[in-house]
């Protein structure tokens, strides 16, 4: 194996392991759903959600949201801008594209 292969292995690993929390992946979903923008899309008018938003009935506080998200933030599954108080959240299309990639690979590989 390269060592090419060993870094994308790990940081799939890192991806999949912090969508492997039932909150993070719940904040994930909704992140998703409401944040679409395509690798190749050149526009900034992507929709973000701020991190209160995301939290909302999932029953956890806020300052628990705040990690999970910091966790999917730090595997690159999600940017974050801050304007002014407000953090606003998208979802990561290059990571998202380079986990459907990898899922499109042939089962011999």
């Amino acid at each position: 194996m390269s060592n090419y292969q060993n870094t994308e292995i790990r940081r799939l690993s890192a991806i999949f392991s912090a969508l492997s929390n039932p909150h993070r992946l719940s904040i994930f979903i909704r992140l998703a759903s409401c944040c679409s923008k395509a690798a190749d899309d050149t526009t900034d008018d992507q929709i973000c959600t701020c991190v209160g938003a995301l939290g909302k009935d999932l029953g956890i506080s806020l300052p628990t949201v705040s990690h999970h998200i910091k966790e999917l933030y730090r595997a690159g599954l999600i940017e974050m801008r801050r304007h002014g108080n407000t953090v606003e959240c998208s979802v990561n299309p290059e990571t998202v594209d380079s986990v459907a990639a990898f899922f499109k690979l042939p089962a011999h590989v």
